[in-house]
Parts: C-alpha cells; structure tokens; sequence
C-alpha cells in the first residue's frame, strides 16, 4: 500500500504504510538509497510518493534482487514467507523469529537486515520487519514454500471444504470462524492441529509429504481435483492427504504441501543450510615476486601491442565491413603482426575502441583509423596509458572473447561489429575483480573456487551465460596484466579500492595508488640502443616515444619480448628518405642513441641508399622521368629489364614513358634505381603522408549505451534528495485557499490570483501553487514570490531549487501554507 500519509503526522488511524516510512528516512539515508538504487533518480521523482511507487516496481525490484547474495537473499526469502498476512497474524515478522527460523548469527543477520532496508527492499513497522508488497509476487516460492492455507483453499469449491472440515472433526458449518476455509487454516496453523492431523493421515503418508517438504512445494497426482473425499473412503495416503488438507489440489493433475504444513514439518526451520558465509577460495601460492612481475609485464605487452596496432593501422588501415566491423582476414593479419593470438588481438582491438583511441572515419564503407586520443595517450606516462585501458575495458559492455562465435542465424560475431555486446559484462568484471582483490594475498584463486563465490555473491544471475562472462572475465584481466599467474597484483587491489572513490577517471586523476603501484614495476624507457654489426638494433627495453617512431620508421621489427630486435635494410632505409629524413639525420639520429659506435656496415648502408635515393624523378607526361646525370639516363635506357616500360629520350636529362607514373614508380623500384616523384614545379613529392585520424565525434558514437544507470555523485545525490523533498513538501503541506475578499467589486479568478501573489511578494511568504506546464502537465510547487508584473510570477522554487517565471495564467490554484 503507498499513499501520502506523513508518519510524523496524524494519519486517522490508517496503518503506517511503505511511503510513511520512506518520508521519515533521513536525507543522508536517502541519498544512501539514491547511490545503491540509482535508476530510482533518473529522473528524479516529483515526491516520497512518487519515489515509494517507482522503488516498488517490478523491474526494479529486479534489478536491486539480481544484485543480493545468497545470505540476502534468504533473509528477504524469510520474510516474506513468515511476514505474510495470509498466515493468520499480523503483516511482517519480528528479528526474533526470523533469527530462530534462520538459526545464523545476530551480527550477519542485523548486517543482512541493514543492507535490505538500505534498499528499501524492505521497512519498518514498529518492531516487525516487512519486505515490499511485489515481492509475493517475485518470489512466489520463498524459502521453497508453497502459499499460506488460506490462499489456496480460497479457490476451493465449498463442497470440497466442507469434507476436509469434516475429516478434521471441525463441522461444516459456515457461520463460525469466517466458514470452513478460515476454520481450516486455524486448525491446521496450530501445531497440535497439524500433528493430529498427520496422525490420522499414518506413517505412509509422511514420505509423501517429505519429497515436498523443503521444495518445490507442487507435486503431479492425477486426478487431484476430484481425489479427496472422506476420510473413511481414502484408497490410498496422497488421498488421505488430500481428505484433511495437507495437501490442496490447485489444477486437475497438481496438487501443493501449504506453507504451514511445511514449517512444522521442517520444525520451524526456513533452510536445510543457511550459508551466511561465501565459500572459501582455493587454489596455487605463487610467490609475490613472480605475481607482481607476471602482471606488470602483460600490462606493458598490452600496452606496446595497443600502440603497435593502431600505428600500423594509422598506416594501412583496414576496411569497414558492409555490416560493420572488422574482417576476419584483417584481424588475422593484426594477430600475426602482433605474434598473439586472434582472441588476444580482438581484445586489444576492442579496448582500443573503448578508450577512445580507434574508430571509423565512416561507418559504412570506412576504415578504422587512431583518433586524435592516440597521439595525446601514447605521450602519456606508461601507468597512465594503463589505466585508461583498463578502465575503459571494465566499463565497456562488448567481450572480445565472443568474436568468431556463431549468433542464433549461424553467422560469425566480428570484431568491433554487432553481437558482441552483454548488458551485465561490466557488473560480472567487477565482481570478478572484487572476489579476486578479497582473496589472501599468497592465494591464486582457480576459476571454480572464484565461480563458486560468485554464485553466492550472485545466486540469481547464475547460468551458461554468466559462467561464460565469468570464464571470459578471467582470461582477459591476465591479457590485460590486472593477474598474474592467476593472482591479482598489488595495483589490481589497490585498482578495485579507488574505482568509485571519486567520480574523475583514475587516468585522469593527478595521483592514484594503482598508478603509483605499477609504475614502480613497469621498466623505465630507454634512450639508448645497441646496434650491432650484423645491421640490427637491439632494444632492452620499452623505448622513450620519439626514439620508438623514430627507429620504427628507419627499421623493421624482427622480434619481441622482453627486448625489441630492429634490423636495418634497404626499404627501412628508403622509407625514412621518403619521409623525409635525410641520410645525414640518420646517420646523426643512431649515433646519438646507440650505446656502442655506430658499425660501418650500417653507415655503408645508409649512404649507399641514400646516394641512389631521389636521382630519378618521375613526372607526368603521359610520365615522364628526369635526371641530372644523363649517364644514368643512358644506363636506364640500355636496361634490357625496363624494356616493357618503353622509354623514349626527349632531351639529355628527360626520358618519357607511355606507362603511368605509378606503374614507373613500382617498375624502376623492382630495378633498384628508387627513383622520387616530383610536381609540375619540379619540386620532390615525398611518400611520407600526415598521419590520419578519424573524428572523434565518430570513436564518440561508436559506443553502446547498455549500461545500467550510474550512480550519481554525492553533491547530486544531495540535490535529488532535497528536490524530492521539496516535491513532497508541496504535494503535502496543509493549505487554505484563498478568496476574493467579502464586499469586494466582482473580480476573474486570475485578478485574484495576482492580488494574492501580489500580497505574497510583499509580505515574504512562501505559498503553494498549482501550475499547467507548456505540455499540460499538472504540478505542485512551493514558490517564494519575489515579483508580479506583466502577467508573470517571478519566484524562487523550493520544489526545483531554482528561481523561475511561471506564467500567471497557466496558474490552476493558490493556497497559504499553514503556519503550523
């Protein structure tokens, strides 16, 4: 029952109800409630009144239940069952009896009992605890019992309850007690009833009742509406169970053991096992050394893979698929470039995405580009960089490990397109890295013993579904180095602890534990290189970013793992010239980095290249080709190999060519002679182009909004509580109308209205008005008038907190509030 009565106020004698109880909660309890239950501030509700009917609704009463542990969830189990009207007392239970049916300890169950009412799942009524009215309705089965008596024999046919009246020797008289039904119920509620009852009933007939006792309640008889006549005539033990009411038909073939029956059976107990206490983990002992370098490790693997991925796609990017998404053809290629695997390669790829740094510069026909977040983030310092990836994984509702799985039409799930997305992903992440943070710190937990504390964590939510999210949680916070060797890190721990600590990402905060931690472990970048004879250079360790791009440009990556291998070539080479570093650069850019004198082989190298590089000059004529020394012209043209080119001379330093100039340009590089394409004005066109990025209005809309509400900050939780406040302050206040004074001329209700704001303004007091909005919706508002000119009221709002007009005429009524 919700209505506006005011606990605090006289109610005339109704029952205190869900709303009453609500009213009187404290602000700082409701902005407790508004933080555990944020989708009831979204919006924010008008009044208490509003607010008790949207905390009652079904679907979010779901949502809150899907969140309980085991241990709460059998206490809300217990009382409802106990604190049913139906069974003959009052509405709600006292913490006595639920302790004694429960048998667990007071301290876990008043902490059990705290977070209910925390909730609003359940509430006060003087000493007796009462869950929400839809509850009956959600469990209908709580605790495995079945309905009270009375429900049940309500929908029997008084002919049949007259023969149960008679088999327990109660009459069948309908004046007493309310009729048989309510007889019934009275003798079989009493436990003398119930054990007089099983007596007549015989020993065969218990085992019958013990298959139902702990649940389910419903049980198969056939026949079972038209079984149970007298007592003298039952055949068989289901019949004389059915002749005294221990059990009740509620179809043709069903029958069901009442909810009294089953508590005396069960001598008072709710459980077999009342499991206050999530089960223990269980698994390896790694050492601490070895879980904090494991952890740290991956995270750095996870971040060069990231960065590797998207400079290489700045380069080549691959295609968006016609149905969105990346093509299995792509990501293989990405897997091998990254020497991982496909699964391990969708995850970076789908991170990526989420923080921000990859999307489509075009959602159909596209290609996935690094945003302009990708040049800010890869300057940022390593714990950083880390941090905004994890965050973002733990945020985002797609689960790469899915990729490549069949949807229910038998097509593929690509990476970055549809299918990937799971609403509860994010919610089943934290949860892993809370049961994990909570483990002893020697302690590797398995992934049976961490499935099986989040069944208790999350009874409600468990399935295939779950234990998948569950598995996939696992296997992509060691990738991502929160574990390792299966145990959280100390920066996991001290991760989980400042999540919601405040309401800025840990990316951007000025300082964080979790960073602190893991920087200390990540390897410090280098600025030096070893190059050696054999033209390679060899990378201890992660390199500052310049040196990286730098060195990436002028060399190819051979290898990886705990050092980067980088071997010069004649195309590395050619490339750094194309971009436009000179030999000289080079030459002067590995000397200042490399820890050893820079070998002759790689100054050969590199002035040979360069000697060679840009000689040739390719324009258009159909094309042509250009050379300062016509002797090199000679040797081109003497080229028996550039014969399908068919080159004709024009001049001593000119050669034309019927073949395009991008044909030319492969054709003479397959030759060796690199030559360089020059504009009209015949100035050298480089290859090297401007990195390209997409929008970042795209990489904004290519997230999900699957999330459930988030739960506001203090200072709007705050604000919520005083807007609803004001709301029910307006809704509920006493008012007295007021009138045209007596003897006045006649005046229009609007004349009167202006003479009372008026009055209201000068006097400084607040009054109540009813007001029409634009759109016709009726509500009620607390204002204090500050002005009335030109048909507006101008007024602070104590409903909204805000000073607004309010046109005069959209005005409905006006009341003074009551003084007292």
């Amino acid at each position: 029952m919700i209505d506006d009565a005011d606990a605090g106020r006289d109610t005339g004698g109704r029952p205190p109800t869900f709303t009453a109880w609500l009213r009187n909660r404290t602000d700082a309890q409701l902005a407790a409630l508004f933080a555990l239950r944020p989708d009831l501030v979204t919006p924010v509700p008008a009044d208490i009144a509003a607010l008790a009917s949207r905390a009652t609704a079904r679907p979010a009463v779901l949502r809150v239940l899907d969140r309980l542990d085991r241990f709460g969830l059998q206490v809300l189990e217990g009382l409802v069952a106990l604190g049913d009207e139906r069974l003959g007392g009052a509405a709600g239970v006292e913490r006595g009896r639920l302790a004694a049916a429960l048998g667990a300890g007071t301290d876990r169950l008043d902490e059990a009992v705290s977070g209910l009412l925390a909730g609003a799942l359940v509430w006060e009524d003087g000493p007796r605890l009462r869950p929400v009215s839809i509850l009956g309705d959600i469990l209908r089965t709580p605790a495995g019992l079945g309905q009270p008596l009375r429900a049940v024999l309500a929908e029997r046919p008084a002919d049949a309850l007259d023969r149960v009246a008679g088999a327990l020797g109660l009459g069948t008289g309908r004046s007493a007690g309310g009729g048989p039904a309510e007889s019934i119920a009275a003798a079989l509620g009493d436990a003398a009833g119930v054990d007089k009852a099983l007596d007549l009933a015989g020993p065969e007939a218990r085992p019958v009742l013990d298959r139902l006792m702990w649940g389910p309640p419903q049980g198969t008889v056939q026949g079972a509406s038209d079984r149970g006549g007298a007592l003298s005539a039952a055949a068989s033990p289901i019949d004389r169970l059915l002749s005294l009411g221990l059990l009740v038909p509620t179809a043709a073939d069903t029958v069901v053991l009442p909810r009294e029956i089953a508590l005396h059976l069960r001598g008072g107990a709710l459980f077999q096992q009342v499991e206050a206490d999530p089960p223990r983990l269980t698994g390896a002992q790694p050492s601490a050394g070895t879980v904090v370098r494991t952890a740290a490790g991956q995270a750095f693997t996870a971040m060069r893979s990231v960065a590797e991925l998207l400079e290489r796609w700045a380069e080549e990017p691959p295609g968006v698929l016609r149905s969105g998404g990346l093509g299995a053809r792509d990501l293989r290629r990405t897997a091998r470039e990254l020497d991982t695997d496909e699964t391990t390669a969708a995850l970076f790829v789908e991170t990526a995405r989420a923080a921000g740094l990859l999307a489509a510069d075009d959602e159909v026909g596209g290609e996935w580009l690094p945003t302009p977040e990708f040049d800010l983030w890869r300057e940022a310092p390593g714990e950083r960089r880390w941090l905004r990836l994890v965050e973002a994984w733990l945020r985002s509702p797609r689960v790469a490990s899915l990729c490549g799985t069949k949807d229910s039409r038998g097509r593929s799930r690509p990476v970055l397109g549809e299918g990937l997305d799971r609403r509860s992903a994010p919610e089943v992440r934290l949860d892993v890295l809370g049961v994990l943070a909570g483990a002893p710190e020697d302690l590797a937990p398995d992934e049976e013993s961490v499935a099986a504390r989040l069944a208790w964590l999350r009874p409600r939510r468990q399935g295939p579904a779950y234990a998948e999210l569950v598995s996939a949680a696992l296997n992509e916070a060691a990738l991502l180095g929160l574990t390792g060797r299966g145990a959280p890190a100390p920066h996991t721990r001290a991760l989980v602890e400042e999540l919601d600590a405040e309401d800025v990402p840990l990316a951007e905060r000025d300082t964080t534990s979790a960073g602190e931690r893991l920087a200390a472990e990540l390897p410090e970048p280098l600025e030096t290189v070893l190059v050696q004879g054999d033209l390679t250079a060899v990378a201890p360790g992660p390199l500052v970013p310049q040196l990286a791009r730098e060195l990436a440009l002028a060399a190819d990556v051979e290898s990886t793992g705990g050092a980067t291998v980088y071997r010069f070539t004649e195309s590395s080479i050619r490339r750094a010239l194309d971009a436009g570093r000179g030999a000289d650069d080079l030459i002067a850019l590995l000397e200042r980095h490399s820890s050893t004198e820079l070998p002759q082989p790689l100054r050969y190298l590199v002035n040979d290249v360069a000697r060679r590089h840009g000689r040739l000059r390719i324009g258009t004529a159909s094309c042509y080709l250009r050379c300062d020394e016509p002797t090199v012209l000679d040797e081109l043209s003497g080229d028996r190999r550039a014969a399908d080119l068919q080159l004709f001379r024009l001049a001593p330093t000119v050669v034309a060519s019927r073949s395009t100039r991008p044909v030319l340009m492969g054709r003479l590089e397959e030759l060796g002679y690199h030559p360089v394409a020059e504009s009209a004005d015949g100035t050298v066109q480089l290859t090297g182009t401007a990195a390209r990025r997409a929008a970042p209005a795209s990489a904004a809309s290519a997230s999900r909004d699957l999330d459930e509400p988030t739960a506001p900050n203090a200072q709007l939780r705050l604000a919520a509580v005083r807007a609803v406040r004001a709301g029910d302050e307006a809704a509920t206040t006493a008012r007295r109308p007021v009138d045209a004074p007596d003897g006045a001329p006649p005046r229009s209700p609007t004349n009167a209205t202006l003479t009372a704001l008026s009055e209201a303004a000068t006097q400084g007091r607040r009054v109540w008005i009813g007001y029409l909005d634009p759109e016709g919706r009726a509500s009620s508002r607390i204002v204090e008038p500050a002005r009335v000119e030109g048909g507006f009221l101008t007024a602070y709002d104590a409903t909204r907190a805000a000073v607004h007009r309010f046109a005069v005429h959209r005005i409905t009524g006006i009341a003074d509030l009551d003084a007292s």
